[in-house]
Protein backbone atom coordinates (compact mmCIF):
# COMPACT_ATOMS: atom_id res chain seq x y z
CA UNK A 1 0.00 0.00 0.00
CA UNK A 2 1.67 3.27 -1.00
CA UNK A 3 2.16 6.06 1.88
CA UNK A 4 -1.00 8.16 0.52
CA UNK A 5 -3.50 5.21 1.20
CA UNK A 6 -3.66 5.03 4.39
CA UNK A 7 -7.01 2.40 4.09
CA UNK A 8 -8.80 0.63 1.43
CA UNK A 9 -10.77 -2.20 3.71
CA UNK A 10 -14.48 -3.76 3.12
CA UNK A 11 -15.54 -4.30 6.41
CA UNK A 12 -18.68 -6.12 7.62
CA UNK A 13 -18.49 -3.95 11.14
CA UNK A 14 -19.99 -0.39 11.28
CA UNK A 15 -17.64 2.25 9.72
CA UNK A 16 -16.26 5.25 11.94
CA UNK A 17 -16.33 8.88 10.16
CA UNK A 18 -13.61 9.89 12.85
CA UNK A 19 -11.11 6.90 12.38
CA UNK A 20 -11.03 7.28 9.24
CA UNK A 21 -10.48 11.46 9.38
CA UNK A 22 -8.12 10.82 11.89
CA UNK A 23 -6.02 8.49 9.43
CA UNK A 24 -5.47 10.72 6.49
CA UNK A 25 -5.04 14.03 9.38
CA UNK A 26 -1.21 15.15 9.62
CA UNK A 27 0.20 18.70 10.16
CA UNK A 28 0.38 19.26 6.50
CA UNK A 29 -2.69 19.07 5.82
CA UNK A 30 -5.15 22.07 4.71
CA UNK A 31 -8.16 20.52 3.28
CA UNK A 32 -9.93 16.94 4.04
CA UNK A 33 -13.15 16.04 2.36
CA UNK A 34 -15.00 13.58 3.33
CA UNK A 35 -17.83 11.20 1.92
CA UNK A 36 -20.62 9.23 3.51
CA UNK A 37 -22.57 6.90 1.99
CA UNK A 38 -26.08 5.98 3.89
CA UNK A 39 -28.45 3.87 3.51
CA UNK A 40 -31.95 5.44 2.48
CA UNK A 41 -35.15 4.87 2.94
CA UNK A 42 -36.54 5.45 -0.61
CA UNK A 43 -34.75 4.43 -4.12
CA UNK A 44 -36.35 4.98 -7.32
CA UNK A 45 -39.85 5.15 -5.73
CA UNK A 46 -39.16 2.36 -3.61
CA UNK A 47 -39.63 2.12 0.25
CA UNK A 48 -36.44 0.80 1.18
CA UNK A 49 -36.33 -1.68 4.61
CA UNK A 50 -33.27 -2.80 4.67
CA UNK A 51 -29.87 -3.90 2.31
CA UNK A 52 -27.51 -6.53 2.37
CA UNK A 53 -24.42 -5.92 0.04
CA UNK A 54 -22.63 -8.55 -1.29
CA UNK A 55 -18.77 -8.45 -2.37
CA UNK A 56 -17.28 -10.53 -4.80
CA UNK A 57 -13.67 -12.12 -3.68
CA UNK A 58 -11.68 -9.76 -5.49
CA UNK A 59 -13.32 -6.66 -4.29
CA UNK A 60 -11.23 -5.66 -1.54
CA UNK A 61 -8.24 -5.52 -4.40
CA UNK A 62 -10.20 -3.57 -6.54
CA UNK A 63 -10.89 -1.19 -3.86
CA UNK A 64 -7.76 -1.12 -2.77
CA UNK A 65 -6.58 -0.79 -6.37
CA UNK A 66 -8.91 2.31 -6.78
CA UNK A 67 -7.57 4.12 -3.95
CA UNK A 68 -3.97 4.04 -5.49
CA UNK A 69 -5.36 4.89 -8.66
CA UNK A 70 -6.89 8.13 -7.04
CA UNK A 71 -3.94 8.84 -5.03
CA UNK A 72 -1.69 8.91 -7.71
CA UNK A 73 -3.99 11.28 -9.77
CA UNK A 74 -4.44 13.85 -7.53
CA UNK A 75 -2.75 16.15 -5.40
CA UNK A 76 -3.13 14.75 -2.40
CA UNK A 77 -1.45 13.85 1.18
CA UNK A 78 -3.50 11.02 1.96
CA UNK A 79 -6.56 8.58 1.36
CA UNK A 80 -9.23 6.09 3.26
CA UNK A 81 -11.87 4.47 2.33
CA UNK A 82 -14.13 2.10 4.07
CA UNK A 83 -17.16 -0.32 2.39
CA UNK A 84 -19.53 -2.18 4.51
CA UNK A 85 -20.94 -5.36 3.39
CA UNK A 86 -23.80 -7.77 5.16
CA UNK A 87 -26.92 -6.67 6.73
CA UNK A 88 -27.80 -2.61 7.18
CA UNK A 89 -30.53 -0.63 7.93
CA UNK A 90 -31.91 2.53 6.93
CA UNK A 91 -29.63 5.29 8.33
CA UNK A 92 -26.40 2.65 8.63
CA UNK A 93 -23.16 4.28 6.99
CA UNK A 94 -22.48 2.21 4.26
CA UNK A 95 -19.69 3.74 2.92
CA UNK A 96 -16.94 6.48 3.99
CA UNK A 97 -13.69 8.55 1.76
CA UNK A 98 -11.90 10.78 3.41
CA UNK A 99 -8.88 12.22 1.41
CA UNK A 100 -6.15 14.80 2.65
CA UNK A 101 -4.38 17.65 0.86
CA UNK A 102 -2.51 20.72 0.93
CA UNK A 103 -5.64 22.85 -0.09
CA UNK A 104 -9.64 21.83 -0.88
CA UNK A 105 -9.74 21.88 -4.31
CA UNK A 106 -7.59 18.84 -4.80
CA UNK A 107 -8.97 16.88 -1.58
CA UNK A 108 -12.68 17.47 -3.21
CA UNK A 109 -11.55 16.19 -6.44
CA UNK A 110 -10.28 13.21 -4.93
CA UNK A 111 -12.85 12.44 -2.71
CA UNK A 112 -15.61 12.90 -5.45
CA UNK A 113 -13.52 10.94 -7.90
CA UNK A 114 -12.89 7.94 -5.39
CA UNK A 115 -16.05 7.40 -4.53
CA UNK A 116 -17.28 7.70 -8.48
CA UNK A 117 -14.56 5.21 -9.29
CA UNK A 118 -15.62 2.46 -6.21
CA UNK A 119 -19.09 2.28 -7.58
CA UNK A 120 -18.15 1.98 -11.10
CA UNK A 121 -14.99 -0.25 -10.45
CA UNK A 122 -15.74 -2.44 -6.97
CA UNK A 123 -17.32 -5.42 -7.30
CA UNK A 124 -19.65 -5.18 -4.36
CA UNK A 125 -23.56 -5.56 -5.29
CA UNK A 126 -26.75 -4.26 -2.97
CA UNK A 127 -29.64 -6.59 -2.62
CA UNK A 128 -32.28 -3.82 -1.25
CA UNK A 129 -35.06 -5.72 0.60
CA UNK A 130 -38.48 -3.42 -0.31
CA UNK A 131 -40.99 -2.81 2.30
CA UNK A 132 -43.48 -4.43 -0.64
CA UNK A 133 -41.35 -7.37 0.33
CA UNK A 134 -39.96 -7.20 -2.91
CA UNK A 135 -36.30 -7.53 -3.84
CA UNK A 136 -33.60 -5.26 -6.20
CA UNK A 137 -30.63 -5.86 -6.67
CA UNK A 138 -28.11 -2.65 -7.62
CA UNK A 139 -25.09 -2.76 -9.18
CA UNK A 140 -24.86 -6.42 -10.40
CA UNK A 141 -22.51 -6.65 -13.81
Amino acid sequence: MSSRVRLAEISEGPLSVDRLIGLVSDRGTGGIAVFIGVVREQDSGDEVASLDYTQHPTAAAALHACAERVAAAHDVRAVAVEHRVGHLEVGDLAVVVATAAVHRGPALDACRALIDELKSTVPIWKEQHLTSGAVSWVGLP
